[in-house]
């Protein structure tokens, strides 16, 4: 008999396989892609006992699925494999499959500790900063997405997916529209069952800024590698639950021109060893310690904005009006700042970071943003006066570009300091490859505009 699971929640799940079930042993890349290895039930305790072997430079794969050589993690090193442990408490049922499985994280090793790049430990390192400030940061995120045709348009285009009620595609836009969730009442229904059975704190869905985007939100957790754990599990299940039903959902920063792009929203706030919230307080007499916050994530915003944008396409989403920050301004219960104090009693305020791509690596972003808040509060920095009213028309409005974001990281003294040299050279090297590929590449729009008129 094998030995048991370390975790008794793990067991549990494990028990309730089937002989002819498998299991996903999922390790996040940089680019916040699952990466791993199926393996049948049977092999799950020996993964658990000794670990599974997969090649270090997977963690910094471009988005294609290449190695980056510059990152030094491939040839230079003969491509060597790295110990990766099961972390206790990840293993959750797949219930979209065929025969019902399982899937668990995996945090790779080097040295005898977790990879210092691997985007747990990323985060795991700046939470230390808060335990030895007698704080924890309570973390909730929220993911848009869009719900899509399986197959592309004729003219290579993504469609967005026909409405089962209707027979034909959404083309209005109806912002919290409680039709359209009925409409698609299946799709949403089984996010929710599948989240579930997972144990994923799946709080709110609601249909968002543009036709076929939703939103859908996760409960608050005083525990933020789970939170974003949590974020990792639900982006699979919304994908699963769109493929099982014959459609397809993206969490591409901005698939159609002239719509909404998709975020992901960051709420935090702290709770002290009293269980008391730091930032409790009114609009009126914002806390020092939200003050402070603030402060330190306007400093750290543009050091960090690789982290927040990391893809091309992540850039076409900050457009004017359209509900994206094009600065880093903040304000009380506000949707054209970059930093929103959500409408709560005193007890509960917290802080909106409303900057990100829903293409982004969860982990990373989290780190970047209470990375930033710790600067803040162990300086005493003071925010820019918040902004009451349209952000848009009265503050000066930066359109961000990838290159000028990948070069501000990579000398970034910031980025250094919380998140480490090698993770700020390997994270650098994987961008520039991506950055290089898509500069190279003739797109459709080059054969439209030059190919017969110059």
């Amino acid at each position: 008999m094998p030995k048991p699971l370390p975790s008794a929640a793990d067991q549990q799940v494990f028990d309730r396989l089937s002989a002819d079930s498998h299991v996903d042993l999922i390790l996040p890349d940089l680019n916040g892609l699952l990466r791993g290895k199926r393996v049948h039930r049977d092999a799950l305790p020996k993964a658990y006992a000794d670990g599974v072997c997969l090649p270090m430079s997977l963690i910094a794969t471009d988005i294609t699925g290449n190695t980056v050589e510059e990152t030094g993690l491939g040839y230079d090193i003969g491509d060597e494999d790295r110990i990766c442990r099961v972390i206790p408490g990840s293993l959750r049922p797949v219930p979209w499959e065929p025969v019902a499985g399982a899937q668990c994280l995996l945090e790779m090793e080097d040295a005898g500790g977790a990879f210092e790049a691997s985007p747990r430990s990323v985060l795991q390192r700046v939470l230390r900063g808060y335990d030895a400030l007698g704080l924890t940061p309570v973390v909730a995120v929220e993911l848009e997405f869009y719900l899509l045709d399986a197959r592309l348009g004729a003219d290579g285009l993504p469609r967005v997916a026909t409405n089962p009620a209707t027979g034909a595609p959404d083309r209005a836009t109806q912002v919290y529209y409680l039709q359209d969730l009925a409409d698609h009442r299946d799709f949403i229904d089984g996010v929710a069952a599948a989240c579930r059975t997972q144990g994923v704190p799946a709080d709110t869905a609601v249909a968002e800024y543009a036709p076929g985007q939703f939103e859908i939100n996760l409960r608050h957790r005083a525990d933020a590698l789970a939170a974003c754990d949590d974020a990792l599990y639900l982006k699979r299940a919304v994908k699963a639950v769109a493929t099982a039903q014959g459609r397809q959902a993206s969490f591409m920063a901005k698939p159609f021109v002239d719509q909404a792009g998709s975020g992901l929203h960051v709420h935090v706030s702290l709770r002290d060893r009293d269980g008391r919230n730091p930032f409790a307080s009114t609009p009126e007499a914002p806390a020092a310690a939200l003050r402070h916050a603030i402060a330190g994530l306007q400093a750290a915003c543009e050091d960090c904005m690789l982290l927040f944008a990391p893809h091309a396409n992540s850039y076409r989403r900050f457009v004017l009006n359209a509900f994206v920050p094009l600065n880093d301004c903040w304000g009380h219960n506000n949707r054209t700042v970059a930093l929103r104090i959500p409408h709560s009693d005193p007890d509960n305020v917290r802080i909106e970071h409303r900057i990100a791509g829903a293409d982004a690596n969860p982990y990373l972003v989290v780190a970047a943003v209470l990375a930033g808040m710790l600067d803040g509060l162990r300086a005493g920095r003071e925010p820019t006066p918040p902004v009451t009213g349209n952000a848009y028309a009265q503050t000066a409005l930066r359109e961000p570009y990838w290159r000028q974001s990948l070069e501000r990281f990579a000398r970034s003294a910031f980025v250094e300091r919380h998140f480490g040299t090698r993770f700020r050279h390997i994270y650098a090297a994987q961008k520039q490859r991506e950055l290089r590929t898509w500069e190279r590449e003739v797109t459709p729009l080059d054969i439209a505009w030059y190919l017969r008129t110059v």
